[in-house]
């Protein structure tokens, strides 16, 4: 039995829903509405202390964290396999997917907060209700990091750094897709799962120009991803019209701007 604490639109819930998705299995899901608190409730915490989504209950067990529950519905559900056979595109794909804990997420974060999802807060919240929500973080960084993109939006001191460290990203995956149709080489893997997310983000933030441009395998490996059962069940199937709607609208205000930090 697969039970699934997610969110519509997050990215972390989106990689894990499409690795289920490529397996083919069926899970029961537990919907939360990160707007308004439900991963701080305390029924959650007890699954994950961490108060974010996803979490997987397999059976009783419970696996948090994305990266980790990717890996661990690959080992739990065989077929069919979403690392390579080869060693060398396996270590390949676990330097893609340990990029995702290691400074892209957070700059996700930060973008998107920045950019669209300030005003979610703000329109369902007093800034009284949101420093409460604030400070119910555990992670100190997380928290302030939340606090200064909610509050200041782009002038954050945090989003010129987010932009940056996107497109080291973007440069990296053009260089390594030279080398195959896939992240990690010819097979299609869980550093392709784990991305997929991620490049749709700046999709719906309509932030396509800072790859379609530059760096057009990346545009032809998102079309590739865009047309598997699994993208469509996990992401497309999931789309939030209302949050995808907003986040076009912000981000192509924002777009000026942020050219101009990528420029400089």
């Amino acid at each position: 039995m697969l039970d699934l604490y997610h969110n519509d639109m997050s990215v972390c819930a989106q990689k894990v829903r499409m690795a289920l998705a490529e397996k083919d299995q069926k899970w029961t899901g537990h919907h939360l509405n990160l707007r308004a608190g439900d991963q701080q409730k305390p029924d959650y915490v007890k699954l994950n202390p961490n108060m974010v989504v996803p979490t997987l209950v397999h059976d009783g067990t419970v696996i948090i964290e994305s990266t980790v529950i990717a890996e661990y519905v690959d080992d739990a559900f065989p077929e069919p396999p979403l690392k390579s056979r080869s060693p060398v595109e396996r270590a390949r794909m676990r330097i893609w997917t340990k990029q995702l804990d290691e400074g892209v997420h957070a700059a996700t974060g930060n973008i998107s907060q920045a950019i669209a999802f300030r005003h979610q807060y703000a329109a369902m919240m007093t800034p009284v209700q949101f420093e409460d929500y604030v400070n119910k973080i555990p992670d100190l960084v997380r928290r302030n990091r939340t606090r200064e993109n909610v509050t200041k939006g782009v002038d954050s001191t945090y989003f010129a750094d987010a932009l940056l460290r996107y497109k080291k990203l973007l440069a990296d995956m053009d260089a390594s897709l030279a080398n195959g149709p896939w992240l990690a080489g010819e097979d299609f893997s869980l550093a392709d799962i784990g991305f997929a997310p991620y490049i749709t983000r700046l999709d719906h933030l309509e932030l396509r120009g800072m790859y379609e441009t530059k760096h057009p395998r990346i545009a032809a490996w998102y079309d590739r991803l865009k047309a598997r059962k699994g993208y469509q069940e996990a992401l497309v199937k999931w789309f939030n019209d209302a949050g995808v709607k907003l986040m076009r609208e912000k981000g192509a205000e924002a777009w000026s701007r942020i050219k101009r930090i990528l420029d400089a």
